[in-house]
C-alpha cells in the first residue's frame, strides 16, 4: 500500500510540473514583434539573390536583418538555397534562436551566428554568413586579409580569424555564437578558419556591399601576392576610407536586377 501511495504521489507531482505556468511558458514560442514593411522583406530577398549572383554566397549561406520594431528579434529565411527565398520563407526569431512561428519550416542550424551577434552588437542591423572561397583561403593562411582597394577600407587593419573546433566546424549552438561574436568584436567582418566568413552592417545594403567587396579585395590581394610573393600594405588616408560607405549606388542597381527575375 505504501509503495502504491508513493507511485501515485510521484505521478501527481510529474503532472503538476508539466502543467505549471513556468513550464508552459518555457515551452511556448516567443511572441512576434509584429509585421514589417513589405519593402524590407523584398530587400532581404534581393540581398540573397545579389550575393548568389556575385558568387559570395553558396547554397548553404544565409543572411538576416534585425526586426525594425524590436531589437531582440531578427528575420531570416528558412533553411533553403538563397536564390530560392520568397516572402513565405522568412521566419522571425528571438535572440535565443527560437522561431516565433516556424510553421513546420526548417531553420538554419547556424542561426546562432546571427542571434549572438545581434545580442553583442546593438549597432548591427544585418548579418551575412558565407563560405566564399577567396576569403576562406585567408582563414587558413598566416597572411592577414587587409584592405587593398578603396571599397574595402571598412576592413581597417585587417580581418580577425576565429577558430571553432579543431577542424573549423559550424556554429550550431548559442555558446559557439557568443565566442564568434567575441572574435568579431567591434569590427565589420570575421573569418572562420577552414569554414567561411561573417560580415555585418548597419543596414542590408551595408552588409551586402561589405560582403561583395570583401570577396573582391581577397581576390585582388591573392593575385598581388602571387605576382611578387609579397604585398605592400596599401591603406588610403582615413578621410577617403569610406568606412561607413552605404553602397547605395551599387545597391540600387543590384536590387533592381535581382528583383527583375
Amino acid at each position: 500500500m505504501k509503495r502504491q501511495v508513493t507511485i501515485l504521489f510521484g505521478l501527481l507531482m510529474t503532472a503538476a510540473a508539466l502543467t505549471s505556468p513556468q513550464t508552459a511558458s518555457a515551452q511556448s514560442p516567443p511572441l512576434s514583434a509584429g509585421p514589417v514593411e513589405p519593402s524590407l522583406i523584398e530587400d532581404l530577398i534581393a540581398a540573397n539573390r545579389i550575393l548568389v549572383d556575385k558568387g559570395v554566397i553558396d547554397i548553404r549561406g544565409h543572411l538576416s536583418v534585425r526586426h525594425p520594431r524590436d531589437a531582440n528579434r531578427f528575420l531570416m529565411s528558412r533553411a533553403i538555397a538563397p536564390e530560392l527565398v520568397t516572402a513565405n520563407d522568412v521566419i522571425e526569431y528571438d535572440l535565443e534562436g527560437r522561431a516565433v512561428d516556424a510553421k513546420g519550416r526548417e531553420s538554419f542550424s547556424e542561426r546562432f551566428i546571427h542571434s549572438e551577434i545581434y545580442r553583442a552588437r546593438p549597432d548591427v542591423m544585418s548579418v551575412v554568413h558565407a563560405h566564399t572561397p577567396s576569403v576562406v583561403a585567408f582563414s587558413v593562411s598566416d597572411v592577414v586579409l587587409r584592405p587593398v582597394i578603396i571599397s574595402a577600407n571598412f576592413l581597417g587593419e585587417g580581418v580577425p580569424a576565429h577558430q571553432n573546433g579543431e577542424f573549423g566546424g559550424g556554429i550550431g549552438r548559442a555558446e559557439l555564437g557568443r565566442a564568434l561574436a567575441v572574435t568579431l568584436g567591434k569590427g565589420p567582418a570575421v573569418l572562420m578558419r577552414g569554414h567561411g566568413m561573417v560580415t555585418v552592417g548597419y543596414s542590408i545594403p551595408s552588409a551586402v556591399g561589405r560582403s561583395v567587396y570583401l570577396d573582391v579585395n581577397a581576390q585582388i590581394q591573392s593575385r598581388a601576392i602571387a605576382l611578387s610573393g609579397k604585398m605592400m600594405h596599401n591603406r588610403p588616408p582615413a578621410a577617403a576610407s569610406g568606412t561607413n560607405n552605404p553602397f547605395d549606388r551599387e545597391w540600387e542597381a543590384w536590387r533592381k536586377k535581382a528583383l527583375s527575375r
